[in-house]
């Protein structure tokens, strides 16, 4: 989980898309991970997703959180509504456009609908462009909420759980 996300948050192209830079990342101890990866794996409320390449290096992740309504999502909002958010997607560079984002996606689907929800929905940085390319071929459509966070403005998207 660690190698993960610190690739993640040192990619020049992804990097926009998290609340933490590299260096916070690095910087935490190795207990912050073991956490992490243990409060990440499935649970009643979230899930991590993960694709493995050949062998053991961790190449991509989605998490989902199910939100009840009431509940303060990650970005400090008011819920008036249950949600399953799509939260830390990150595919290796040169591993992007061959369908890794999908699977993932499509196993929260999968799991957030096993608990009732009929949606997903993710924030997405307005300047960036490839992810929101990369969201809408997979199905998720801006609901036209837009909001200010630590990283700037973002976008809500949204895809049905068929």
């Amino acid at each position: 989980m660690r190698d993960l996300r610190i690739r993640a948050t040192g990619d020049p192209d992804a990097a926009l898309a998290f609340l933490t830079t590299q260096d916070e990342e690095l910087a935490r101890e190795d207990s912050f991970w073991r956490e992490r990866t243990a409060g990440g794996a499935l649970g009643e409320n979230a899930a991590q997703f993960v694709a493995i390449a050949a062998g053991e290096r961790w190449i991509g992740t989605a998490t989902v959180l199910l939100r009840a309504s009431g509940d303060i999502d990650h970005l400090g909002r008011a819920l008036t509504a249950p949600r399953a958010d799509v939260v830390g997607v990150y595919i290796d560079p040169g591993l992007r456009g061959r369908g890794l984002l999908g699977d993932l996606i499509d196993a929260a689907s999968a799991w957030a609908a096993e608990r009732g929800h009929d949606a997903l929905t993710l924030d997405v940085h307005r300047d960036n462009l490839r992810a929101q390319r990369a969201y809408a071929r997979i199905g998720f459509t801006p609901t036209g909420v837009t909001l200010v966070s630590s990283i700037g403005r973002e976008l809500e998207m949204r895809r049905a759980i068929e």
